[in-house]
């Protein structure tokens, strides 16, 4: 579910400088139910890609003239390789795309229109299934999806008769309050200065009623008065004591968590599981809570994660593609890829099976995901917010003003352009 944490830098450049082809600006025909047939190319990259050949056993008994052919590729290699295939013309049928690139590669003009009625959007959580988007017609179909949210030591919390914090003023208070039960630091944010810290930001930006874009994606708005309120709010965390700035990276906050070193963090729903592992699920039950996002001045919002898939132009398959995309987007196989992988679904009602709504972990999920924000979903985000991650240290730090560090990510931004 963190595959889509690592960013392709190379690939992600190069993509910016392909000559975009024509893209789609009608719906194609819409699918009928006969069984596919032929040959089916799936190019999916990472953990998944060991999970699916056994996953997809039933829709190959559904289909069986169909055959299905599944490349796996290094996830740190998948949009290079997708990349010079579109530029060859030698792509597979349907690949799998993460929100935080695939605004570069559907810039390419490679993927083609989701055909007509092969699903209902409003099926969807609405904020992933815009991440498709561009003109008012879908290059993809959402196929999981996920939000942070506040997760915490609730012993910690219950030793010091506290709820989890609903304001940005809460969360000071809760963060010194589990400083006086023993953690080192209150609060725990992202310290990876990289593209991940800019998706972070945004959610607080988002909170204090800013945006990285004006209304009509046209320009950026990346030094609003919003966003540099936003960012003085998150550097304080660490320049009041209540965060550290050296720590925890993304994989090493299980061990931290666990031994009290922080006390809360911002974080994607693998959490619990990764804290299962480590501790067992006792552990868990006694020691884990999840909350949404304490709210700033314009409500709770959290960063969106998703996951779409989308079918190439240039495949040999599109027919068999689309039937692929339809089949893994169904309620009953959303759930039963959430059990086998561990991915949460992008269509709402997988979310009312035991299996999802049983967890009372996943109730702040859930509630997340109906306001959650996404990056920019523009080819040139890549650079911006990689950028923008890099420069949020000197605040963490104390070395730069918010304004400073924002004035001067807004000229990078406006130098790199939209890429549209």
């Amino acid at each position: 579910m963190f595959i889509d944490r690592i960013v392709h830098s190379a690939a992600l450049l190069a993509v910016t400088s392909l000559p975009a082809l024509l893209a789609g600006s009608a719906l194609a025909a819409p699918i009928d139910t006969a069984p596919a047939t032929g040959t089916l190319q799936i190019w999916i990259g990472g953990a998944e890609g060991d999970k699916l050949p056994a996953f997809l056993a039933d829709f190959e008994k559904a289909n069986p003239d169909l055959k299905v052919q599944i490349t796996q590729i290094p996830s740190d290699q998948a949009d290079a390789k997708l990349l010079t295939a579109i530029a060859a013309g030698t792509v597979p049928d349907v690949v799998r795309l993460f929100s935080q690139s695939q605004a570069s590669l559907m810039a390419t003009g490679a993927f083609a229109a989701v055909p007509e009625g092969l699903v209902k959007p409003d099926a969807f959580f609405a904020s992933a299934y815009e991440t498709n988007v561009k003109d008012g017609v879908a290059y993809g179909v959402p196929w999981d999806a996920y939000a942070t949210t506040f997760q915490y030591r609730k012993d910690l919390a219950d030793k010091a008769g506290l709820a989890a914090p609903k304001t940005w003023d809460e969360l000071k208070t809760f963060a010194k309050a589990m400083k006086t039960q023993g953690a080192t630091w209150g609060f725990s944010a992202d310290v990876g200065y990289d593209i991940y810290n800019a998706q972070g930001l945004n959610e607080f930006v988002h909170q204090n009623g800013g945006s990285f874009l004006n209304a009509d994606k046209t320009e950026w708005t990346i030094n609003s008065e919003a966003n540099i309120k936003a960012l003085e709010f998150w550097g304080s965390l660490f320049t009041e004591g209540l965060a550290s700035p050296d720590g925890p990276k993304f994989l090493d906050t299980v061990p931290w968590f666990t031994s009290g070193e922080i006390a809360s963090k911002d974080i994607g729903p693998w959490f619990e599981q990764w804290l299962v592992q480590a501790n067992g699920q006792d552990w868990v039950n006694a020691k884990l809570a999840s909350a949404l996002m304490p709210a700033g001045p314009s409500g709770s919002f959290s960063a969106l994660g998703s996951g779409s898939l989308g079918v190439l132009k240039d495949g040999k398959n599109p027919d068999a593609a689309w039937k692929l995309v339809r089949y893994l987007t169904q309620p009953d196989v959303q759930v039963a890829w959430y059990k086998a992988f561990g991915s949460l679904p992008a269509v709402k009602a997988a979310w009312d099976d035991p299996a999802i709504a049983g967890n009372p972990l996943l109730d702040a999920e859930r509630q997340a995901l109906q306001t959650a924000v996404d990056i920019p979903q523009v080819p040139t985000w890549n650079q911006v917010g990689t950028y923008l991650g890099q420069q949020m240290e000197l605040v963490a730090r104390g070395q730069a003003s918010a304004k400073q560090v924002l004035d001067d990510v807004q000229s990078f931004a406006e130098s790199a352009g939209l890429g549209n």
